[in-house]
């Protein structure tokens, strides 16, 4: 007879350096059914996951696969007992094929005279059958590079697919995925929840935790809250049993007056074709200004021009009435710009520094005694005041920016370009993969940020946030600015679609 839960943790522990990331947590998975796991950043989600994976070794806890007890040591030991995991942060092979990153680690292989080869024909062929399970048309045999981060993250779908696991942990599995690409998504959910597999959904997204979840455990601190029927909670229930408290209103009252234009691009148009052409936009001190648009607008590709990081063929771009050229993030930031990046882990933290290292770094060259050697002093009250400010969980400034969860390795970027100082802060998606209470708190920081007159741009694929976020809003299609939104009234979500959409 089959076990009621196809899943179970059962008293999970475990602890790092200075800090216990999950103590005592239990949870059970029913088979044919997607149950959400939810909680704060830093509340031991991923951490959890990680154990159950083998990428984590559990100081306690047991964990049994439909009914029976097993010790999983490794990843490829959990792939083998039928567990695959869909990771919030990719780690691709760029230059490889779509394919190579599929059955990397288990390429199929044939005998070739005495030696074994890979089996190319097949792997191409596979990979081919389950994209289309997953709904995606990519060419196997196309590099990885020429993808983008939403593609990224569906051939890590496809992957997770093709093991035939079942068990499945989806961790922020949305996060840079279209609304197009989030129907499919939940199809392949509903596809794999009819098969009877069982899932485990982490997200920070109420609205599709509500759609696609049939239970949810929700955790708080590294500690376990309690297990309901999803249908059994509304929103605010979910909010304030993740963070303890009622968040009445997410996005703060702003109190901002925009000032003077400080920066103004006129014409600027990408090297190649296909990327954003003949953009023109203003940004005013004091103001939040949203950029809006689907994934492949090009509005990541034109703030990355704009900062440096890509060449510009034509156009202008002026800093409070005067001509700047920003051809390396060095003169763009000279000319006072930020960029927080979309992708974290590939663009954004340094993994292998602490934390000190991560937040400071912008600011050495300015702490410098005798020209030669850091003042240690001057940058540890810095950053000990970004920490305390930000609400970054952490042991120390000294502890490695990898061990942090994802919201607080973004708060630690925040803190990077807030030590910085800069007059224009451009965020590429600052609140992905976050949850509600760190978003709150973000939001806070951003509106503070304006009233003392800087001013942000921010990229936005959350309709809701840009929306209450936004002063104004530009919006991309097919790397052309459709349109601009500055009334109040105007700012819908009918509108936003409306110039998104025309191509």
């Amino acid at each position: 007879m089959a076990a009621e839960y196809y899943l179970e943790l059962k008293g999970v522990s475990k602890a790092f350096p200075g800090v216990k990331a999950l103590d005592n947590v239990s949870l059970s998975v029913r088979p044919g059914t997607v149950h959400a796991l939810m909680g704060e950043n830093g509340a031991g989600k991923s951490t959890l996951m990680k154990c159950l994976f083998g990428i984590y070794k559990m100081d306690e806890g047991e964990i049994f696969i439909n009914g029976e007890k097993v010790n999983i040591d490794n990843p490829d030991d959990a792939m083998k007992k039928g567990i695959a995991m869909v990771h919030q942060e990719l780690q691709p092979v760029l230059p490889r094929s779509v394919a190579e990153n599929m059955y990397l680690g288990r390429f199929p292989t044939k005998n070739y005279g005495p030696l074994k080869v890979i089996d190319h024909k097949t792997m191409y062929k596979e990979t081919t059958h389950w994209l289309k399970e997953v709904g995606m048309d990519f060419n196997p045999k196309t590099p990885l590079s020429e993808l983008s981060i939403g593609q990224m993250q569906s051939i890590e779908i496809a992957k997770a697919v093709s093991h035939d696991a079942k068990v499945i942990i989806f961790d922020e599995p949305t996060s840079s995925l279209s609304e197009k690409e989030v129907d499919v998504l939940f199809k392949i959910m509903n596809d794999l929840r009819d098969r009877g597999v069982a899932m485990i959904y982490i997200s920070h997204k109420m609205d599709e935790i509500k759609k696609i979840s049939d239970d949810i455990t929700i955790m708080r601190d590294g500690t376990y809250v309690g297990t309901w029927p999803v249908a059994e909670l509304s929103t605010d229930d979910i909010i304030a049993k993740m963070v303890g408290r009622e968040l009445t209103n997410i996005y703060p009252a702003r109190e901002n007056t925009p000032g003077d234009v400080i920066l103004e691009c006129k014409g600027i148009t990408s090297i190649h074709e296909h990327s954003f052409q003949n953009c023109s936009f203003n940004v005013r001190r004091g103001e939040i200004v949203g950029f809006g648009g689907l994934v492949g607008a090009q509005r990541t590709e034109l703030m990355e021009a704009i900062f440096g990081m890509r060449h510009i063929q034509s156009g202008e771009i002026s800093v409070n009435g005067n001509k700047v050229i920003t051809n390396a993030p060095s003169k763009a930031m000279n000319a006072g710009l930020g960029l927080i990046t979309e992708n974290r882990r590939g663009t954004g933290i340094l993994n292998c520094l602490s934390i000190k290292d991560n937040t400071g770094i912008s600011v050495y060259n300015d702490y410098l005694k005798a020209h030669i050697m850091l003042d240690h002093p001057k940058i540890n009250k810095i950053v000990d005041d970004s920490i305390q400010k930000l609400s970054i969980k952490t042991p120390s400034m000294n502890e490695q920016i990898a061990n942090l969860s994802g919201g607080n390795q973004q708060k630690v970027i925040i803190a990077r370009w807030l030590a910085n100082n800069p007059d224009i802060l451009i965020m590429d998606e600052p609140t992905r993969g976050i949850d509600v209470g760190a978003k709150h708190e973000i939001y806070e920081i951003m509106v503070d940020l304006v009233k003392q007159g800087k001013s942000i741009i921010m990229i936005s694929s959350e309709m809701a946030e840009l929306l209450g976020m936004s002063d104004r809003i530009y919006v991309m299609c097919n790397g052309y600015i459709r349109g601009e939104i500055t009334e109040p009234e105007d700012m819908t979500q009918e509108k936003v679609m409306h110039y998104a959409t025309m191509f």
